[in-house]
């Protein structure tokens, strides 16, 4: 099926389960421990071995040796496996990391072995027997000191064009009557997802089979074939659960490779878990920025100018971060430049983190805007609103398919009480508290890409769903299972789903916001190639069939769904294709985030006390999913505005707190109430479930709202993240 129009009335429109806020369908699995995650894929792979990973100690060399002897020779070991009995290695197309060090050594923790044992324990224990001989060479490390050395990126698949510019931006900057040239940073920050990555690989022959943690299976298959050279055909990837991802699970990493290599060696099933001290180093993170941003304005507040240059850091080969891509669609002004600059760091890769490029950018971007309020004497609620721009700035042609960021702002300052906000920085104080409110703008886009699902109805009159669309703890199972039970107008309790197997159709995968809408649209299309099976083995006109409470009905005649089955099953598939809609219609997701903080007076400690997002995105398919989504999103912007940083030896070339001891993340107590508004939205220009994505969006402005706060509450602000007390204390009101 082709979506190439906008979408009319459709089954979906019945909403008698789509839109509900139905619990998770595989939950009472995950509460059970029954739900089978990589590592525990006991029964599909028995008797597997277990896989250690040495990494290597230098951040930038070359191996001189590796002297296995000793590990060989340990109780219960069945392989060593290193680059000099690896065999050749390439790279899959999406990161840019080398999963095997060897003889180079490209980053800190990069794996250099893998020792295969019977026992955890012993793999662990033969594993410290290895002894690597390694030469340090000079490496760079600080993005600070690379910066002068950054050099435009190649316009890659992901992400903005490196340079972006709409009129005279230099010369309109120069002339605003009210300006403002600021410089931000975000540092590194890890995924820290609960489920580490891990895989169980097994070889039948060239056949190879990987149970493994990932959220694109599509890209999986094509990577680890593309590694170990073989042929894609030859390859079976199972991920039915998965732990978190956040974009660090986007493909196959080294955990999945190494798990290959070592079942080879070891003639039998291997279970790799990358070790906690590991998932720092090893595997990807989200990159630091630095970030300039320039703004100019007219007295009366309208913006005239807006700049915004980036630069990041990577590994070679590597991408940028994306940085500016909001501030590109955000605000209007007539006159524009945005700019990424990428620096080569020898440090761990840096890619996708949930928003990639809109959460980093905004962290500065919407500090900014916040900036320019207090210079025009402006309320910031106000500044933004007035700056709204309805067709896509960089080219007014195209119009947004739906833009509700005007009412997002005005219903989150009604319900939030943004009228009690102190119009001046520290004017509110409780005891020893300094009170604040803070506001950011939220937009991520809103991409769909190309989806295909199967659907079988069998005699009882229950329709079974395959995909390979993964679930992240996402909920993508409900809103699928309440997709085609909607089409096929049955209840949610007569609908299985199966997902996450590269033998189903392949789907869009989980990532880029684009997951929800995709897959959905996958299963739609199929649907309604079965509709139309159904309705010919009944003898119904499908233009007026009606698909009900397992009938279908037609005039005065009603049968029952089950019937069309006969005594074995009917199935059909589709996939999801799209014309040039996202051409025509500038199609993004919006939000407001508000934000409310106490700052002590003496010791400069923040406290959250109140959190609300206000999001426009499309139809919801499940509130209930959906506001998981965007607390959990909340919640790690929490995290990036207070807490999260991965810190850099800048001599030695690695992150220095890489556990989840020394990396600190929200928890419980750090976290107040969080109140989530969905405006009554559908867009036809997405597909015909008329949805978008969310779970992207909810990362998108906290930060900034939270330091906004800060500013509010205590009059200093800071622009260097994450927001601790040390950067406060000396500075706060007398």
């Amino acid at each position: 099926m082709k979506f190439d129009t906008p979408a009319g009335r459709n089954p979906i429109d019945n909403l008698n389960v789509v839109g509900k806020p139905v619990d998770r369908i595989e939950g009472p699995l995950k509460v059970t421990g029954t739900a089978t995650y990589a590592y525990e894929q006991h029964a599909a792979a028995p008797n597997a071995a277990y896989g250690y990973v040495v990494g290597a100690g230098i951040a930038k060399g070359r191996i001189v040796s590796i002297d296995v002897t000793r590990a060989r020779a340990a109780p219960g070991v069945l392989a060593v496996v290193t680059a000099d009995n690896a065999g050749k290695l390439d790279k899959g197309e999406f990161y840019a990391a080398r999963a095997l060090a060897g003889p180079d050594i490209d980053h800190y923790h990069q794996a250099v072995a893998l020792v295969v044992a019977e026992t955890f324990e012993q793999a662990r224990a033969a594993a410290q027997l290895v002894a690597v001989r390694s030469e340090r060479s000079a490496g760079a490390y600080d993005l600070d000191a690379a910066r002068a050395t950054a050099r435009a990126p190649k316009q890659g698949a992901f992400g903005p064009p490196p340079e972006t510019s709409v009129g005279q931006f230099a010369e309109a900057f120069e002339r605003a009557p009210v300006k403002l040239d600021a410089t931000f940073s975000t540092p590194d920050q890890a995924h820290a997802m609960m489920e580490p990555h891990a895989t169980i690989a097994a070889w039948d022959g060239d056949k190879l089979t990987l149970w493994t943690s990932i959220q694109q299976i599509n890209w999986g298959v094509r990577d680890i074939a593309k590694t170990l050279g073989i042929r894609k055909e030859n390859v079976h990837v199972v991920s039915p659960y998965i732990g978190g991802g956040f974009g660090g699970k986007g493909t196959i990493l080294s955990d999945a490779v190494l798990a290959a290599l070592g079942a080879r060696h070891a003639g039998r099933p291997v279970k790799v878990t990358l070790q906690r001290t590991l998932m720092f180093n090893n595997v990807t993170h989200r990159p630091a920025t630095i970030q300039r941003i320039r703004i100019g304005a007219a007295r009366d507040g309208k913006i005239v100018a807006i700049g915004h240059e980036s630069w990041s850091g990577n590994l070679a080969g590597g991408r940028p971060e994306a940085a500016t891509a909001a501030t590109r669609l955000l605000y209007a002004g007539r006159h524009r430049m945005t700019r990424l600059r990428l620096a080569h760091l020898d440090l761990p890769e840096g890619s996708a983190m949930r928003a990639p490029g809109e959460a980093p950018g905004m962290m500065a971007l919407e500090i900014a805007m916040d900036e320019m309020a207090e210079k025009l004497a402006l309320d910031p609620v106000a500044f933004r609103i007035l700056n709204d721009t309805q067709v896509d700035p960089e080219d007014p042609r195209r119009p947004f398919s739906q833009r509700a960021f005007v009412e997002c702002l005005r219903v989150g300052a009604e319900r939030f009480g943004w009228r009690e906000r102190s119009n001046v920085p520290a004017g509110r104080r409780e005891g020893q508290w300094l009170v604040g409110m803070g506001v950011a703008a939220a937009i991520r886009g809103a991409p769909v890409t190309k989806s295909a699902a199967r659907v079988r109805l069998d005699r009882n009159g229950v329709v079974t769903v395959e995909t390979d669309m993964t679930d992240i703890g996402t909920g993508s199972y409900t809103i699928i299972a309440q997709t085609a039970a909607e089409m096929m107008g049955l209840p949610l309790d007569q609908v299985n789903v199966r997902l996450g197997d590269s033998h189903f159709p392949e789907s869009s995968g989980s990532g880029g916001q684009w997951g929800a809408a995709s897959a959905t649209a996958g299963v739609y299309a199929a649907c309604v190639k079965l509709r139309e099976a159904v309705a010919r083995k009944l003898g119904f006109d499908l233009a007026d069939a009606q698909f009900e409470r397992g009938q279908v009905s037609q005039g005065g005649r009603s049968v029952p769904l089950a019937r069309a089955a006969g005594e074995g099953a009917l199935v059909a598939e589709d996939t999801m294709e799209y014309g040039e809609l996202d051409k025509r219609y500038a199609q993004q997701t919006f939000g407001a985030q508000f934000v409310e903080v106490a700052v002590d007076a003496a010791t400069g400690e923040i406290r959250l006390r109140r959190m609300l997002a206000v999001c426009a995105a499309g139809r919801i398919l499940n509130p209930k999913t959906a506001r998981s989504q965007v607390i959990g999103g909340m919640t790690m912007g929490a995290g990036a505005a207070l807490m999260e940083e991965l810190v850099v030896d800048k001599r030695h070339g690695f992150f220095v707190n890489h556990d989840l001891a020394g990396y600190e993340v929200p928890v419980h107590g750090d976290i107040p109430h969080q109140d989530v508004v969905f405006l009554d939205e559908t867009d036809p220009t997405i597909a015909p479930l008329k949805a978008k994505g969310v779970g992207e969006l909810g990362i998108s402005g906290v930060a900034a709202a939270i330091a906004n706060a800060v500013y509010n509450a205590t009059g200093v602000r800071v622009r260097d993240y994450p927001i601790t007390l040390d950067k406060l204390i000396d500075r706060l009101p007398a």
